[in-house]
């Protein structure tokens, strides 16, 4: 059995912080991604290109794998034994953020407009786009942004920051809906007024990604947190989408 330093030293704490600076520019790539470099419909017209959509969901395909690959009980068992417990959440950033980072850097142009939304409905799609985007904050905010880009984790175990007392939450948006940051998402990619083709395959299968996604981590969360989690899932009884999922 591999014995782990009880505490971080340098190098784990500036793996840490690197990963950290790696998940925001993996952010920052994603929304230049998604307004600008999606924002373009190459000339052409119709539906989508097969071989362009084949490619971009098997990119896609590829960066969600890590999820399920590193949920497994025997990675989870593999990384346990060569990774010290506050290494575990920085190593899955790393790993998530340079495929989402590749993901956009190779993704294939699709000719076309799946829809363009005029006048009203334009504004109505804008509001909607600036709802998840405040739901996805908010979510954020109440886990601790430090928490998701696994900073969090290292700082705890060196003794500069407090751990996170309540793990299970359901203050604000998380006493809705399970998944607030996942349901910022979905209305931020469905609401965009001008739907390129590349912008809809983009947004089709990163939420049929979630779908998919949720129930697997959720499983992940009741083995972590058990009857605590079962009870959370009875009294917030939704997802994803109040009323739908």
């Amino acid at each position: 059995m591999t014995t782990h330093p009880v505490r971080p030293g340098l190098l784990a704490r500036a793996f840490a912080w690197t990963g950290g600076a790696l998940f925001v520019l993996a952010l920052v790539a994603g929304a230049y991604f998604y307004l600008r470099v999606l924002d373009a419909a190459p000339t052409g017209g119709g539906p989508p290109g097969a071989a362009a959509v084949a490619v971009n969901v098997a990119l896609f395909a590829l960066f969600a794998a890590h999820h399920s690959l590193l949920a497994r009980d025997a990675s989870k068992a593999w990384i346990a034994a060569h990774v010290p417990p506050y290494l575990e959440r920085p190593l899955y950033v790393w790993v998530a953020s340079l495929l989402f980072i590749g993901l956009c850097a190779w993704w294939q142009p699709i000719a076309g407009y799946a829809w363009r939304l005029e006048g009203g409905w334009s504004w109505a799609g804008r509001g909607a786009q600036v709802l998840g985007l405040v739901c996805s904050a908010i979510g954020a905010r109440t886990l601790n942004a430090f928490e998701l880009a696994g900073i969090r984790q290292v700082r705890t175990a060196h003794g500069t920051s407090r751990p996170i007392d309540t793990p299970i939450t359901t203050a604000g948006l998380y006493g809705w809906v399970r998944h607030p940051i996942y349901m910022g998402w979905v209305f931020m990619v469905l609401g965009t007024p001008d739907m390129t083709w590349g912008r809809f395959v983009f947004a089709a299968v990163s939420i049929a990604y979630l779908v998919v996604a949720i129930p697997w981590e959720e499983r992940s969360l009741v083995g972590e947190f058990g009857q605590a989690y079962r009870d959370y899932q009875a009294q917030v009884r939704w997802r994803l989408v109040p009323g739908l999922y």
